[in-house]
This record gives C-alpha cells, structure tokens and sequence, in this order.
C-alpha cells in the first residue's frame, strides 16, 4: 500500500480561544467570518480573519452547533433542549424543534443545512456511554429520524450533489453512507473503519472533489478519505483532541480545525482547545443557508 501524502506545513493558531470542547466551525458566507461553538463552556465564538476581530456570545446551555440562515443576525442552534434560532447580537432564542424519545440525559451535537433547505443533526448521550443518539432532518415542518442508534454521532453532511449523506457512529468508529434518492433516505452502509491508533472519528466535511476530511479525536490529525474510504492524505495537527473542520477564506482553500482542551493540561498540551487555519491545495464548497423566514 502507498503512503499517504502528508501535509507539509505546521498548521497556525487562528484563534487562541482555549475552548473546552471546540466544536462545528464553519465559514460565514455573509460577512466573511467564521462561526464555532464551545459545547461545555456553553458559547458561539465568530472571528473576522481581514480585521482579527473576535467575539464570543456566552450562552447558559450546552450547545452543539450553529449554523447559517439567511438572516445575518440569526444563526440555527442545537442546544440541549432542542433546535433554536439563536440571535447572535443579544443571545434571545426562539424555540423550534425537538426530537421525539429524547431521553433527559441526551444533547444535541453535530448539523449542517443540506443543499435541499433541511437541517441534518445528530443528538447523542451527554454521557458518550448509552446508544440513545439517533440522526434527525428537519424540512421546516416535518422531523424524521433515520440511522441507527449511537452513543456519539457525528455528522449528518450531504455531499454537494445532495445524492449522498455521511454519518458517523464515533465510539465504533465506523463511517457510513446513505443514499439520497428523491428525498428518501436509504440505509447507512459502512464506507470506512477507523483502524486501532486512529483515535475515533469525529467531525467531518467533503471537499469539491467528494472528498472527506474527518478529524481524528484523540490522535491529532486530520485524514482525507476518498469516496471508496482509501487514505489519500494526512492533515498532522499539534494536539491530539481534533474536533470539527470546514473550508473557508476567499476562494475555501483554508481549513479551518476546532480542537478540545478538556481533560487536557494546558502547561503540557498549550496547542489544545484552539482555532487553527491549513493553507492548502484543496477547496471545499459554500455552507447551505437555512431559511427561517417564516419564524
């Protein structure tokens, strides 16, 4: 088997937020910004690379992810309590989903809008220990749940082509892939396994060429997996927590990379719980926005 190319440059501090769980990061297509969350050390942080201005929203609830709509001030979020549109100027939140079965000790984790319009999310045991997080698409009016049980999900993300749909079961460590097919959404076939040493898969994003980048929690890098799930390149980053990571800049050459500073010790491990950038020779694809017009 060939070795991977590995990437060749130190990735860079973005941001020195020592977040204690780094989560979602994606790049706002509004206002040039970039958006992550601190899921335990509840917050939305947003950042302006062409100013290096930087501001966090402290929240008082756990929070998954944030993610774009077409209104600059708000943003969907995935709290504990449910899917919220969250004003990014004063912190108000309207309430307006929540799964069914959701059991009291669960939260919500990782989302992103599809090119359909709906909002993919993933709810998960607070815990990491019970397999009572389920994979959700919320059309506006309907919720559906699909997938199978886990204990820590990750995903959902549609490719761009919305013919597709990942999702990751993080504590087996197996990715899997589901058709989309006018709407419908098939059943999740393993694409890939992470082998002992990989640490256990955490977010993910494709690439233009269909490509996925998923961050490797607890072995400090970022792998680029072809559509097959064969290693095509490796991202080395400076801590072993990786959690989230999404193309951005100008012409979405830039990988952006939230990683976790829990349970770490920040005078043996001060890389952890950061923003980090990757100048590379790739591009990813503009965020979908969800339109909450009528809320």
């Amino acid at each position: 088997m060939m070795t991977p190319p590995v990437h060749p440059k130190t990735p860079r501090v973005a941001v020195a937020c020592g977040c204690t769980l780094g989560e979602e990061v994606v790049w706002d297509v509004r206002d040039g910004s970039l958006l992550w969350v601190d899921i335990e050390n509840p917050a939305v942080w947003r950042h302006w690379p062409a100013t290096n201005e930087t501001v966090r929203l402290p929240l008082d609830e756990k929070i998954g992810f944030a993610l774009l709509t077409r209104d600059p001030d708000r943003v969907v979020a995935g709290f504990k309590s449910g899917v919220a549109a969250l004003r990014l100027s004063d912190g108000s939140r309207t309430p307006l989903v929540r799964p069914d079965d959701y059991p009291e000790g669960n939260r919500l984790n990782s989302g992103q809008v599809g090119p359909d319009g709906c909002l993919y999310f993933g709810s998960m045991d607070d815990a990491e220990e019970a397999e009572t997080g389920r994979f959700h698409r919320w059309d506006g009016t309907r919720l559906e749940t699909f997938g199978s049980a886990a204990a820590v999900t990750n995903g959902p993300v549609v490719s761009p082509d919305g013919r597709r749909l990942y999702t990751i079961d993080t504590a087996n460590g197996v990715v899997r892939v589901h058709d989309l097919d006018e709407g419908r959404i098939g059943e999740g076939r393993p694409v890939l396994r992470f082998e002992d040493g990989w640490g256990k898969p955490d977010g993910l994003t494709l690439d233009a060429e269909d490509h996925l980048w998923i961050c490797h929690y607890g072995a400090g890098r970022i792998t680029r997996f072809a559509p097959d799930g064969q290693v095509a390149y490796v991202v080395p980053m400076p801590t072993p927590f990786v959690t989230k990571c999404a193309f951005g800049g100008d012409d979405f050459s830039t990988l952006y990379v939230t990683t976790c500073l829990r349970g770490r010790d920040p005078t043996i491990d001060p890389m952890a719980g950061h923003l980090y950038r990757i100048e590379t020779d790739f591009r990813g694809v503009a965020p979908n926005l969800l339109d909450l017009s009528d809320t």
